[in-house]
């Protein structure tokens, strides 16, 4: 186990994560944030010491909280340069996630795994959501066209529904999770192959008072890691 230093100051008050609503790697369940990665991150903190408080908002208030320092970390987030120029990122990945696409079930659409086949259609996406290089290159070199932008998963997943697009890009477990809760699997198909696997980390404020944190975070994670208790908690969310 790793062995704890003196706490330091300003560790007196849990430390101030946010994140968003994104069953079932963190969800709000009543009083409490639940999810595996929610879980990963208490076990990765309680290691070196550090009490947290996990608070759940939109995304996009979410990272401008982390960016200007009114939260101490964000997760699940993938890195972009932009990000990156704001926020102290982790070393160790703390979640891997796969971009699927999603269609109505029935829907004659094919993908060959290059999104500029799909420039027909319209895409659907969540506010503030970043869903990988691929699909944000797509984007800007307007091979596709986002003709929904939804505030969450769940009301995007709805708009797919109700037809408002054709063509939902999601984190492959969140979808099948809303899938699930809206007793909706029959009604969508998931397109081969994924569009990308992309790791997603833990970011931290660039305060001073937190130099130091994300390599003991990274430490704790790692051992994590090697002692099983990740895997473990990664294999519970397997669909």
């Amino acid at each position: 186990m790793l062995l704890l230093a003196g706490l330091p100051a300003w560790a007196a008050s849990p430390l101030e994560l946010v994140t968003l609503q994104y069953p079932p790697y963190q969800y709000q369940d009543g009083a409490q944030v639940r999810g595996f990665v929610a879980d990963i991150v208490r076990e990765a903190f309680r290691r070196i010491g550090e009490p947290v408080h996990i608070v759940i908002y939109p995304w996009g208030r979410a990272l401008a909280m982390a960016e200007d320092g009114r939260a101490d970390a964000i997760f699940t987030l993938y890195r972009t340069p932009e990000r990156e120029a704001l926020l102290d990122y982790s070393r160790q990945v703390l979640a891997q996630q796969t971009v699927s696409l999603f269609v109505r079930k029935g829907q004659a659409i094919r993908f060959d795994g290059k999104l500029d086949s799909l420039s027909a259609y319209r895409f659907g996406v969540v506010r503030s959501v970043n869903y990988g290089s691929a699909f944000e290159q797509a984007l800007k070199q307007g091979h596709i066209h986002v003709a929904e932008i939804a505030a969450s998963g769940e009301q995007n997943m709805d708009m797919l529904l109700a037809n408002r697009f054709d063509i939902l890009v999601s984190n492959r477990l969140g979808a099948w999770d809303i899938l699930k809760r809206r007793h909706a699997e029959l009604q969508v198909s998931e397109l081969r192959p994924a569009v990308e696997d992309i790791p997603s980390y833990i970011a931290f404020s660039r305060k001073p008072s937190l130099s130091g944190l994300r390599d003991r975070f990274d430490a704790a994670l790692a051992e994590m890691r090697q002692d099983g208790s990740y895997a473990r908690m990664m294999n519970e969310a397997d669909p």
